[in-house]
């Protein structure tokens, strides 16, 4: 149990760590802050929009999908204080056409 607890606390504070390259031009999992910026909408927390926009698209077509998948379960929280729905996020590369990692699904 308590591996568990220390497994979430570092799988946060790397997630924590990688978020806050959103302000700089790292990005996060190959896109950068403004590529991430243009699929904000359709994975908002509050007033989604229906689909992403090609632009979006694009940029994830560039994206590393199997960073995205660690977004998945607990990681996913962080996001939050982003207003961006880790399932809804999830679920942008499928929206585009592109196939997520088997290890994703």
């Amino acid at each position: 149990m308590a591996k568990a607890h220390a497994l979430s606390a570092a799988l946060l504070l790397v997630m924590s760590v990688s978020l806050s390259a959103l302000g700089g031009v790292h990005g996060i999992c190959g896109m950068s802050n403004d590529e991430f910026k243009l699929c904000r909408p359709a994975a908002a927390v509050n007033n989604p929009t229906d689909s992403p926009s090609a632009d979006c698209c694009a940029a994830l077509g560039k994206a590393n999908l199997s960073c995205i998948c660690r977004y998945k379960g607990i990681a996913g929280i962080c996001l939050r204080k982003y207003h961006i729905d880790a399932k809804r996020a999830l679920a942008l590369p499928g929206k585009c056409g592109l196939t997520m990692p088997n290890n994703c699904a």
